[in-house]
């Protein structure tokens, strides 16, 4: 009898630590197991038959598949075996109901493009309803591409904030306001009052970041444009705006002010902050880029955009060497005309080889982080989006690798940015909500929001008719 009892004392003894180890486990809502998970953090990171945990809408551990299921138990699990997870990419700028004008007008320059078919077909069709039925067009296709966060300038954005939160997206949302009349506002007063009630009443909420929109330097006048540094710096809000856009802008600058360009004239008024986005930034030499990263100004780079209005070619590669924070953006759809950042990789990498005659610039490494953690630190956001890293928010996408297009793989990167579609992005998770499983939308209504495009189409080609 001592004998046997003596047995079962070892037993437990040797049963009971691994019975421990499994109770001292943490508890995640989420573990995606499996697949090459690529960091895009400091050390770059990309761990083969990785996992990343999930936590009340953070991540808690990125390790190997070994070392995340032995540390944590999850109360869901996506098997990601075979395929790629990556950080949710960031669209530093669009115009996201204008997905609702795409293909409106192409072929033309800047300036005829705006003021003689957008401004008035804007005038003519954008309210509110306009605005929530083209968000959650534009919504659906960045879900589908594997956008996770993005940075918008329109109109009623108050109502693309809520849209966006149903939607269960992440957003930098700026209310635009100009000189002259617009659908939400008669005035820049009008404008502004408005601004400033978006963003107290957004302020705080774990998806949208509130912002103000000055249009460009081109369209707003100097006091009105220092009237919304004040804003931004009263409220502690991001101050976004379209900046050296293209040679007619800076033409109206230097005509306008004593013959500075766009980045020095904005620099003389202190409209620059440390919340300061900055959209195309095409002309711009190397002291005009040194004024930016002095004020730590974000830049989006939009090439796709750029390259269709035949507006120029920004910097980048200058811009990279001087380590400013710049991410790539697609622009708004009207002008592009979608929204695949995935498209604006490529473009972008392809672009400035063949425009410096520099195959080695601008590498598909540098691309995808753009689109990543350098799209994150562009709109001030990199210590908490943008990298797949513990204590940051849990915006993780999964893409497909085992298209005939992107078979067979060598290397990551390029392979992500040079070969990749929209169409391969599988499953998305933002702030720790699965948004799309396997290509298929959780919060959003496809073949509706289809419908509404179309009865919009069919209003717009009336309303230019007149």
């Amino acid at each position: 009898m001592k004998n046997i009892f003596t047995s079962l004392v070892l037993i437990a003894s040797m049963v009971l630590p691994a019975f421990g180890s499994a109770a001292s486990a943490e508890t995640a809502d989420l573990i995606i197991s499996g697949g090459k998970v690529v960091t895009m953090d400091a050390g770059r990171r990309v761990i083969e038959d990785g996992a990343v945990a999930v936590r009340e809408g953070t991540i808690v551990a990125v390790g190997t598949r070994a070392e995340v299921v032995r540390g944590f138990r999850a109360r869901r699990t996506i098997n990601a075996a075979g395929k790629v997870v990556v950080p949710g990419l960031i669209n530093t700028h669009t115009h996201v109901p204008m997905t609702l004008f795409r293909g409106i007008a192409d072929d033309m320059d800047l300036q005829e493009w705006l003021t003689k078919f957008i401004f008035p077909a804007e005038a003519k069709n954008v309210d509110e309803p306009f605005v929530r039925a083209g968000t959650r067009l534009g919504l659906a296709e960045m879900i589908r591409g594997g956008t996770t966060t993005y940075c918008d300038m329109y109109y009623f954005e108050d109502a693309i904030a809520d849209e966006t939160s149903k939607a269960g997206v992440r957003g930098v949302l700026g209310q635009t306001i100009i000189d002259f009349p617009v659908p939400d506002a008669k005035t820049f007063a009008d404008g502004l009052e408005l601004t400033e009630r978006f963003i107290k009443k957004w302020q705080g909420h774990p998806l949208i970041v509130p912002a103000v929109a000055p249009h460009a330097p081109y369209t707003v006048s100097e006091n009105n444009l220092t009237d919304a540094r004040a804003l931004s710096d009263r409220l502690g809000a991001p101050l976004v705006i379209h900046l050296a856009e293209a040679n007619t802008e800076t033409e109206f600058i230097q005509q306008k002010h004593e013959g500075m360009r766009p980045i020095v004239f904005m620099e003389k008024i202190n409209f620059f902050n440390g919340r300061t986005i900055a959209a195309h930034v095409i002309q711009a030499n190397a002291e005009e880029l040194d004024i930016l990263k002095r004020h730590n100004v974000g830049t989006a780079h939009n090439p796709q955009s750029n390259m269709k209005l035949a507006a120029g070619v920004a910097p980048v590669p200058m811009m990279l060497a001087k380590e400013m924070n710049v991410g790539l953006g697609t622009d708004g759809p009207a002008s592009n005309n979608d929204l695949s950042l995935w498209e604006e990789m490529d473009t972008a990498a392809k672009l400035h080889k063949v425009f410096s005659g520099d195959p080695k610039v601008v590498s598909a490494e540098q691309v995808f982080a753009m689109a990543t953690i350098g799209g994150a630190r562009a709109l001030h956001m990199g210590e908490k989006i943008g990298s797949l890293e513990v204590g940051k928010l849990a915006d993780i996408v999964i893409v497909d690798i085992d298209g005939l297009h992107q078979t067979p793989m060598f290397n990551i990167y390029s392979h992500l940015v040079y070969a990749t579609k929209s169409s391969d992005v599988r499953t998305v998770v933002i702030n720790g909500r699965i948004v799309m499983q396997d290509r298929r939308l959780l919060t959003l209504n496809e073949n509706a929001i289809k419908t509404e495009a179309i009865a919009y189409r069919k209003k717009i080609v009336e309303s230019l008719k007149n």
